[in-house]
């Protein structure tokens, strides 16, 4: 059964509110919450970017949600750091973490100054990356010299479970190349062809675990306020790879949307002032086959989404869907555990 859980954003979000947003949206009924790590906003109007871990610490030990991270080893981060950290929530907060490891923006990655990889050798440093994580999470000590340098690497703090590792993906092709290893699945929001056929190639690669979406939406009880809102806000995340990778700064970003309608942030963002419209869209996506679902409110005011969601759409879906058998927080709602993901 499909369980419905909060986006938080760094980029839009000042970190204390948003972890006021995160209790909230707990309260309301939220089941769950994820967020991305990014050193940067995607354009100067988000005007945020708090540091993801200290932030999924105090969300972890102010919730009783499951919460999951979007993170990027390799160049901002060394991947013994990446497992430390995972290693450390893991076991603090036991079946209730999980993370997706990715190979990054350039937005993100430039400020080490070291230059920014293509696309395959990134995705080498990534599956180096990831073995060096599973190897740490496993309790080995590690030695690796390749595209990343690990010199006798050990966690002295071990997880019981082993968190998760599981693959984002934008594409049909990455999600089935990412099968192998993956501990499960995350996407965006996309055409419903599109997204049946990277849950399809997953499962058919022999791909385990939970596949989850993340999705944009813009509400507000006047129309033409929520396209404005998702315009302001959202109008530098339309464009298809590798644009939004190698771009490197917000104002980059500005640059590219210079020609953005309103009209065009409909291609990635749910609008809609109807809230039957979101609870239909939503359940349309839910069956495609996606385990979670997690609504990320375009806006930068999210007290009135999280309240308004949690009272009209959250019980409709559940009706529609079915209630889960085991409540919020219980490590036997988490994504399998896995000491040979990624």
């Amino acid at each position: 059964m499909t369980l419905f859980g909060f986006h938080a954003s760094h980029e839009q979000i000042h970190p204390a509110a948003l972890l006021r947003a995160v209790q909230r949206a707990e309260a309301a009924g939220f089941e769950a919450a994820m967020c991305s790590d990014h050193f940067a906003p995607w354009n100067t109007a988000q005007g945020h970017s708090g540091f993801a871990w200290s932030w999924l610490g105090a969300a972890l030990a102010t919730t009783d949600l499951r919460l999951g991270v979007v993170n990027a080893p390799g160049q901002r981060y060394h991947p013994a750091i990446v497992a430390q950290a995972i290693g450390t929530l893991g076991a603090m907060f036991p079946g209730r973490f999980w993370a997706a490891l990715g190979s990054g923006e350039n937005m993100n990655e430039h400020i080490t100054g070291d230059p920014w990889p293509r696309k395959d050798v990134r995705d080498a440093r990534l599956e180096e990356s990831i073995d060096v994580i599973k190897r740490l999470l496993a309790g080995e000590t590690v030695t690796h010299d390749g595209l990343v340098t690990v010199d006798r690497a050990r966690l002295w703090t071990l997880p019981d479970p082993v968190p998760a590792l599981i693959a984002p993906a934008v594409t049909v092709a990455t999600a089935r190349r990412m099968a192998a290893w993956a501990d499960g699945l995350v996407t965006i929001n996309q055409p419903l062809g599109t997204l049946r056929e990277m849950v399809a190639a997953y499962r058919d690669a022999g791909g385990r675990g939970r596949v989850v979406l993340q999705v944009h939406l813009a509400w507000d009880p006047d129309a033409d306020r929520a396209e404005r809102m998702a315009f302001e806000q959202w109008r530098t995340n339309l464009f298809a790879p590798p644009l939004p990778w190698d771009l490197d700064t917000p104002e980059a970003f500005e640059q590219a949307s210079v020609h953005v309608r309103p009209q065009d942030v409909h291609q990635a963002v749910k609008i809609s002032a109807d809230l039957e419209q979101h609870t239909a869209w939503l359940l349309e996506l839910a069956e495609v086959g996606f385990d979670e679902v997690y609504l990320h409110h375009v806006g930068t005011e999210q007290e009135a989404f999280i309240e308004t969601f949690g009272e009209q759409v959250l019980p409709r879906l559940r009706e529609a869907v079915g209630e889960r058998h085991s409540p919020p927080g219980r490590a036997d709602t988490a994504v399998p555990a896995g000491g040979a993901a990624r």
